[in-house]
C-alpha cells in the first residue's frame, strides 16, 4: 500500500514537468522500488585506467520553470535519456548553457569537497541573462550540485585517482517555432568520474583562419553554441598530432585568446600574463583562482592583450581549466614555426598545480575559503 501511494506521488510529480520532457514512469517505478539504490562504497571500475570521458552514473538532478517564473524545487531521477519537443528552443536555436565543476574525495577519504561552486552559479546567471533565460538561484544551483554528488558518491574516484565531474545544463526545452526565447526551461545536472584531461604537456597549433569568438558575441559565457564551431579546426589539428588549438582574436588576428576549452598564461621571469577576459574570452574559475594564487606567491600578474610576438618571448606557457586544472604547454606552432617552452617539475605551472590540487583535495589548508565540504 505504501509503495502504491509513493508511486502515485512520483507519477503525479512527473506529470507536472511535461511538455518539458518525460521520463518513462515504468523505468522510474523500477528504479525507485526495485532496490537499485547503490550501496557499495565504490563503483566497480578500474580507477587506474580512468580517462576524461563519459562514464554514466546513477542519478541526475532536475529542475523546471516557465518563462518569467522561478525554478521549482528539484528532484533526483535515474540517469538516462530525456524527451524533448522537436521544436524546443535548445534544439532549434541553441538556447542553452553548460557549466562544469568537480567533486574530490579528501585525503584518507575523510569527506568530499567542491571547489568554488558559487562562482559556477554566478557564471550561469550571467550567461542566462545574455541568452534571455531564467536561471536557478545560487543556492538552488549549489544544492543541485551537492545532491548530484551525494546520489553518485560511489562514483567519486579514490583520492589521487581523479574526480567526479559535474555537468550542469540550462536548456530552453519549451517549443518555439519562431526566433524567440523558449516558453519553458529545464536545469539538469549529471556527473561522471574522470581522470586527467591531458597526461603530458600540450602541443598547440595556432588557428589563424577560423575564430572561436567575436566582439559582442557569446565567447564570454558558456553557451553551447561556442563549442561545435571549433570542431573542424580542432579535428584538423589533432590529425596532425597536436593536442589542441590556440585561437586568435577575430578583430585583428594578431593577439592570442584561448584554447578550445582552456585559458592560457605566459611566464616571463616573475611576471605572469594572461589575455584579458573582455567578452570574447571565457572568465574561467580556474583562471581566476590561479591569478589570485599566483599573486599570493608574489608573482606580478597582468591581464592584457597578448600578441603573437609577445608569446614568442615567453619562457613558459600553461593552460588552465576545470577539466585540465593546470597543464604545461611544450610547444606552440604558428605557420610552420614551432616555439618550445619550459616544462617539468621546476616550472611555475607545476608549482601552481600542486598548490591548487592540494587545496581542492584537502591536502593543503584552504586559507582562501574556496572549498565547500559536502555532508553525506
Amino acid at each position: 500500500m505504501l509503495a502504491t501511494t509513493l508511486f502515485a506521488r512520483k507519477w503525479n510529480h512527473l506529470s507536472t514537468i511535461k511538455p518539458l520532457f518525460l521520463f518513462s514512469k515504468i523505468k522510474w517505478f523500477i528504479a525507485w522500488f526495485g532496490g537499485n539504490h547503490p550501496k557499495a562504497e565504490y563503483a566497480n571500475i578500474n580507477w587506474d585506467e580512468l580517462r576524461f570521458s563519459l562514464t554514466p552514473t546513477d542519478y541526475m538532478y532536475v529542475m523546471n520553470c516557465f518563462k518569467e517564473e522561478n525554478f521549482s524545487k528539484g528532484f533526483l531521477a535515474p540517469f538516462g535519456s530525456i524527451e524533448l519537443s522537436p521544436s524546443s528552443g535548445v534544439l532549434n536555436y541553441g538556447q542553452g548553457l553548460i557549466e562544469g565543476l568537480k567533486a574530490y574525495r579528501k585525503e584518507n577519504d575523510q569527506g568530499i569537497l567542491l571547489f568554488r561552486p558559487e562562482l559556477n552559479a554566478l557564471r550561469m546567471k550571467m550567461g542566462a541573462d545574455r541568452m534571455c533565460m531564467p536561471s536557478p538561484t545560487i543556492e538552488q544551483f549549489v544544492n543541485a550540485v551537492k545532491e548530484t554528488v551525494i546520489a553518485n558518491k560511489r562514483w567519486i574516484p579514490p583520492p589521487g585517482k581523479g574526480a567526479l565531474y559535474v555537468r550542469p545544463l540550462l536548456m530552453g526545452t519549451g517549443p518555439s517555432l519562431g526566433v524567440a526565447p523558449a516558453p519553458e526551461y529545464t536545469f539538469l545536472a549529471y556527473s561522471s568520474p574522470v581522470g586527467k584531461y591531458f597526461k603530458v604537456p600540450m602541443n598547440l597549433l595556432v588557428e589563424d583562419n577560423l575564430f572561436r569568438a567575436v566582439p559582442g558575441g557569446t565567447g564570454g559565457i558558456k553557451s553551447i553554441t561556442n563549442y561545435s564551431p571549433i570542431y573542424k579546426a580542432m579535428s584538423k589539428a589533432k590529425t596532425k598530432g597536436f593536442s589542441d588549438i590556440l585561437f586568435l582574436d577575430a578583430a585583428t588576428g594578431k593577439n592570442i585568446e584561448e584554447a578550445s576549452a582552456s585559458n592560457i598564461f605566459l611566464v616571463k621571469g616573475n611576471s605572469i600574463i594572461t589575455p584579458a577576459a573582455n567578452g570574447t574570452i571565457l572568465p574561467g574559475i580556474t583562471r581566476k583562482s590561479i591569478i589570485e594564487m599566483a599573486m599570493n606567491f608574489g608573482y606580478q600578474v597582468e591581464e592584457s592583450p597578448v600578441s603573437l610576438e609577445e608569446m614568442l618571448g615567453a619562457e613558459e606557457v600553461f593552460c588552465t581549466g576545470t577539466a585540465m586544472v593546470v597543464n604545461s604547454v611544450a610547444s606552440i606552432t604558428y605557420r610552420n614555426k614551432r616555439m618550445e617552452y619550459k616544462t617539468g617539475e621546476e616550472t611555475v605551472a607545476e608549482k601552481l598545480y600542486a598548490m591548487l590540487t592540494g587545496v581542492q583535495t584537502g591536502r593543503i589548508e584552504d586559507k582562501m575559503g574556496w572549498t565547500v565540504e559536502i555532508n553525506t
